[in-house]
């Protein structure tokens, strides 16, 4: 016990007053309003250092959820310096899916699992919703998950989704969904959501097990909790029982996920199925300047409130807040990426500390195009991996089997792609005998006993295929790298597979891909001397590096708003406020879809920490064709004595403030590259 007796007292000195009280009340359930940059990690970690050093608490019966993993990374740092040294062994910092994956991979029995079950990601199970509706339409397939998504999320088995089904579509929809549970049961794999599901399920039928998890996690703390969806919800309700041993950390004015079946009703519930729930809110904002928080207030009040809520901060009055209207998008780019230039020379700032937001994905192009040509960085925020590629991902199921012939989403995509006359019926009854014999699906296929179960050209078929890719994994261990690939790809005919299953120029883009990433596969394995399967086990870690903490990078950030979330920057640049954008079109006629579309415009606004400036067109090109824009409503709700507007047609004609515009670009242009040369020099 040494070390910990003088800790609390300092360790709660550095909190203020609610936060403090958020971290020492332990009398029963706790909700506590964490109103934008007001430290809510600091109270969880904080709290999760208190439950261990002053309550005696075993860090092993401590779970802390969170809905990232960068979140659980940061929490899990942020704890072992507060802990300071080993005290913190066995303590659990997870999102909900890892949670869940670690209760399952404990109670797979219970559930008819065998242990090592497989976990499919989004393309595998993309790839299975394809064959059973026997289409490659994209749309259909993903209207497809976001059905099954949805039902899972609201905690809904197939058999209930058929029988609340209220016409043909919905029929078929749930029919699809039932044989899509029955095909991973047989292929002994589950989906993300089921990660969250079948634990609530568990919990809810069994109750040994649930016991059993309740004396283990003995104390819950969520973070975001806004953005939960009802099956997680129920997954707490039943962790935390009737003795409520929990806290919930969240913001209703921040829940902006409902798209994806997060449900805000959840806080409502929470006093409804607490009636002990005690709240405590946190006001005091440490991230912005007094102008940026009364603007995101006077936003956000519009808005029907469950708990009354206002940020306040120590950081001084700041900037006044700049709404810029622009005559059209490419205007609209230019005059952002100029402004942000200027400011940054002005200011001697780094490219990081800069970021534009925007509401949909699409209106990253223009800003690219003109950070390009101003040699900016930037960087996308959430751009998808290279590896994330259909057709790499392909390839590497093939490899990936050769590293590990147990790795069963390998084997089920290599075996389907390219088809081979390996439908779902012999995979169905594959993973059947696999799982009633504890085995992987490449070793069942050479047991006898399969032979029984399916007709004989099947077994060929099948026996066929895994003989190819055990004499494909005794060239791997000899062979160069290049060698086993050429090998490989000429084997399966994927270039003829492509160019019979996608239009040409789609085909050709992917077999390019397919090409680099051979390439590149050839000259890793020289320069290292590995073979492919060693290359294979290091591709996992490439794409993490790949994919690394983003902030690291000296860059401007281009992201979305839903991106943004949880981020924050010294300057920001909220573009394309107008209406039809944020609001979005589709939203604008219905009242709660509005009030969420509020909620992320007050998300983009209290990102700023220093200064926020806000852009609008007065004309956009949709189609093209010119259409007019109106700013949109919600900077009319903004705090208007912390607003300045510039380019409006009442500061002068257009012709006038375009000359202006342009008189400041050249000369801004001139100072940085005056910079710029003196920097070479």
């Amino acid at each position: 016990m040494h070390g910990f007796l003088a800790v609390p007292v300092s360790m709660l000195s550095r909190l203020n007053p609610p936060q403090r009280e958020a971290v020492k009340y332990l009398d029963g359930p706790l909700l506590v309003l964490a109103g934008a940059g007001s430290g809510k990690t600091r109270v969880i970690a904080h709290k999760i250092a208190y439950l261990i050093q002053e309550c005696d608490f075993s860090p092993a019966s401590i779970a802390a959820i969170t809905f990232t993993n960068k979140a659980a990374r940061e929490m899990q740092e942020r704890v072992g310096l507060l802990l300071q040294g080993k005290s913190g062994r066995g303590l659990t910092v997870a999102t909900f899916h890892s949670l869940g994956l670690h209760i399952l991979r404990q109670e797979a029995q219970a559930l008819g699992y065998k242990r090592q079950f497989s976990v499919l990601d989004s393309a595998d199970s993309t790839h299975l919703v394809s064959e059973l509706l026997q289409t490659t339409d994209k749309n259909e397939i993903r209207g497809m998950q976001q059905h099954i998504s949805r039902w899972k999320n609201a905690m809904l088995t197939p058999e209930a989704a058929i029988q609340a089904s209220q016409d043909d579509v919905e029929h078929r929809a749930a029919r699809i969904y039932l044989s899509y549970r029955d095909t991973l049961r047989a292929y002994q794999a589950m989906d993300f959501d089921d990660l969250i599901l079948l634990p609530a399920l568990l919990f809810q039928d069994n109750a040994e097990a649930l016991e059993k998890w309740q004396r283990k996690l003995r104390y819950l703390l969520i973070d975001e909790y806004q953005d939960t969806n009802s099956c997680q919800y129920r997954l707490v309700r039943l962790l935390a029982g009737v003795r409520g041993a929990f806290t919930a950390v969240g913001d209703d004015d921040q829940a902006i996920y409902a798209w994806r079946g997060a449900n805000s009703d959840n806080l409502r519930l929470l006093q409804q199925d607490f009636s002990q729930l005690h709240v405590v809110k946190l006001e005091q904002n440490y991230r912005s300047t007094l102008r940026i928080l009364r603007s995101a207030n006077s936003l956000i009040a519009n808005n029907t409130k469950l708990f009354e809520k206002k940020l306040w901060s120590e950081l001084g009055l700041g900037d006044t807040i700049q709404v810029m209207a622009a005559k059209s998008d490419d205007q609209e780019a230019e005059a952002v990426v100029m402004r942000l230039l200027a400011h940054k020379f002005q200011h001697r700032g780094k490219f990081s500390d800069y970021a534009i937001l925007y509401r949909g994905n699409y209106q990253a192009r223009i800003f690219e195009q003109v950070l390009r040509n101003e040699r900016a960085p930037y960087q996308l925020s959430g751009g998808s991996s290279f590896f994330d590629r259909a057709e790499i991902k392909d390839i590497m199921a093939y490899l990936r089997l050769l590293a590990n012939s147990d790795d069963d989403p390998a084997f089920i995509r290599a075996v389907t792609t390219p088809k081979r006359g390996i439908g779902p019926q012999t995979l169905e009854k594959l993973g059947a005998y696999a799982a009633q014999r504890g085995v992987g699906l490449f070793g069942a296929a050479f047991e006898s006993g399969l032979e029984h179960q399916l007709g004989a050209k099947q077994y060929e078929t099948l026996l066929e295929f895994c003989q190819f890719i055990n004499r494909l994994e005794e060239s791997a261990r000899k062979d160069p790298a290049g060698e086993v690939l050429d090998g490989l790809l000429l084997a399966v005919a994927y270039e003829n597979y492509l160019y019979d299953s996608e239009e040409p120029r789609q085909a050709e883009t992917r077999w390019k891909n397919v090409q680099d990433f051979a390439a590149w596969l050839k000259r890793k394995g020289e320069e290292d001397e590995k073979n492919i399967i060693e290359l294979a086990q290091t591709i996992a870690l490439v794409n993490m590096l790949e994919n690394r903490d983003e902030q690291e990078v000296d860059a401007v950030r281009l992201s979305t708003l839903h991106a943004a979330k949880g981020l924050e920057y010294p300057h920001v640049f909220l573009v394309g406020v107008e209406e039809g954008v944020l609001p979005h079109k589709e939203c604008t006629d219905d009242h709660a879809k509005i009030e969420e579309e509020r909620r992320l415009m007050y998300v983009g606004v209290t990102r700023a920490q220093r200064s926020l400036t806000i852009s609008y067109c007065r004309k956009r090109k949709r189609g093209g064709e010119w259409q007019a824009c109106e700013p949109s409503r919600f900077i009319e709700e903004l705090s208007q004595e912390d607003v300045r507007y510039s380019g409006r047609e009442e500061q002068g004609s257009e012709e006038e403030v375009k000359q202006a515009g342009n008189a400041r670009l050249a000369q801004l242009k001139a100072m940085l590259k005056k910079d710029e040369t003196k920097s070479e020099a």
